[in-house]
């Protein structure tokens, strides 16, 4: 599994006009699911996403996670990340987990996510998304498990 992160001031998702997630503080998070993923590595990716240390302690230094800086977090799908770039011009999709079985993957990592921290919200799997973003820093990174 592969999630870009991203530490915001605030992000949203629009579907069809209408907001149906939107944070202030904390992380946006762009989910990438593979053929190959399994529950293990969902959970790894989430004890990664919850404890990785991006924001700020009073030194000025990364030493808080989205826990421990009380921030929010919005999970967004996004199949692209699988995508095999190495050849040509044009993005392959064959590492991408097939839609069925990925909005389902995706389903239980939203919920476990939220169980564990409640500060979260998400977006709507297979949806034409617009997804708006103030990123602080910048600071993104790359995760995969």
């Amino acid at each position: 599994m592969i999630a870009l992160i991203q530490r915001v001031n605030e992000a949203s998702v629009t579907v069809d006009d209408a907001t149906v997630a939107a944070i202030g503080h904390g992380l946006l998070a762009l989910i990438g699911i593979e053929k190959t993923d399994t529950a293990a590595q969902a959970a790894r990716l989430q004890q990664k996403l919850l404890n990785y240390r991006v924001f700020a302690d009073a030194d000025g230094k990364m030493n808080l996670n989205v826990i421990d800086a009380a921030g929010e977090l919005l999970l967004v799908s996004q199949f692209t990340l699988a995508a095999n770039t190495a050849k040509g011009n044009r993005p392959g999709f064959d590492p991408a987990m097939p839609p069925d079985a990925a909005e389902a993957m995706f389903a239980r990592f939203c919920a476990d996510v939220q169980r564990e921290y409640p500060r979260v919200q998400s977006g709507v799997f297979g949806a034409h998304m617009q997804v708006a973003l103030v990123n602080d820093g910048p600071v993104t990174f790359w995760l995969q498990v």
